[in-house]
């Protein structure tokens, strides 16, 4: 794992944290990279290393995860768009490319169409393109179709780390040799506690109103308003590694995504979480963030 800074912005209500991988370049390009919707902030690991310095990453632990988890609401998708400008603008430049895995690629895609004028075309990583939420299911009944067993996770205690590496590594996604010390890392950067009660540091609260703000017509749409240059990488495999992945290409047609100007770029071999943490992933993740940059 490659060294990365810590370091916060002033957003509404406290300080967003985030991480930094700098280049070695003073005039190097940035990219501001948004994770999942119960990740953080070093799930972002292998792609800083997979960027080898070319491009300054800086990864926010968004509002109510890990290091911003003290942040209050209000939450949702609006919400992370606004701080993902603040981060935008404290780091200056004249242009910022984002990118978003999962749930930060709806992030990613509003917070483009919000700020035309600070942002190109993103690059979204297994996610923006969503659909109608399916009617008569509460907001965790919701949550739980939509990321499954994480929903779980969040009102779990563990004993020591070394059990919450065991929760993890039990995961279908990371078997064999998919789990690596940088998956390691962004886990545990999830826990908060003392043991023997250690529990994810995601607040609840904001894992709620993000997963159904995720179907607030804005949110839906916004995909679709993207410019030129914005380009979706999508895995071929599942949140459990399962054959049928988040999209198809059927899927992407229901979507509407044929009829927009991003680019939707097939990524074999990999699932919902390796597109991102693994190396094949990241390498593409990487390639993409570096295409968009110039």
């Amino acid at each position: 794992m490659i060294p990365y800074e810590e370091m916060s912005v002033p957003v509404t209500g406290g300080e967003l944290a985030a991480l930094r991988w700098p280049s070695g370049r003073s005039d190097a390009p940035v990219a501001v990279a948004l994770h999942g919707i119960t990740a953080n902030a070093l799930s972002w690991g292998p792609v800083a290393r997979a960027l080898d310095g070319r491009v300054t990453l800086v990864a926010p632990d968004l509002r109510g995860r890990a290091a911003s988890a003290g942040l209050p609401g209000p939450y949702g998708i609006g919400a992370h768009a606004d701080d993902v400008a603040a981060l935008a603008g404290a780091l200056g430049g004249d242009r910022v490319v984002l990118a978003g895995h999962s749930m930060g690629a709806f992030v990613a895609a509003l917070t483009a169409v919000r700020n035309p004028g600070l942002f190109g075309g993103p690059v979204l990583v297994d996610g923006g393109f969503g659909f109608p939420a399916p009617t008569g299911l509460s907001a965790d009944e919701l949550l739980t179709a939509v990321i499954g067993p994480a929903m779980e996770r969040l009102s779990m205690t563990f004993p020591d780390r070394a059990a919450y590496r065991s929760f993890w590594r039990a995961h279908p996604a990371f078997a064999g040799d998919a789990w690596t010390p940088e998956v390691d890392a962004y886990i545990q950067r999830d826990l908060t506690g003392e043991e023997p009660a250690l529990r994810s540091g995601c607040r609840l609260e904001a894992i709620r109103t993000d997963g159904v703000d995720l179907f607030r017509a804005e949110v839906l749409a916004a995909a679709g308003d993207l410019p030129s240059g914005a380009t979706l990488l999508w895995a071929e495999r599942g949140l459990m590694d399962e054959e049928q992945g988040l999209y198809d290409e059927s899927r992407l047609a229901a979507a509407g995504q044929p009829d927009t100007a991003v680019r939707a770029v097939r990524v074999e071999g990999v699932n919902h979480y390796t597109v991102l943490t693994g190396d094949k992933g990241a390498d593409r993740v990487a390639r993409a963030i570096l295409e968009a940059v110039r």
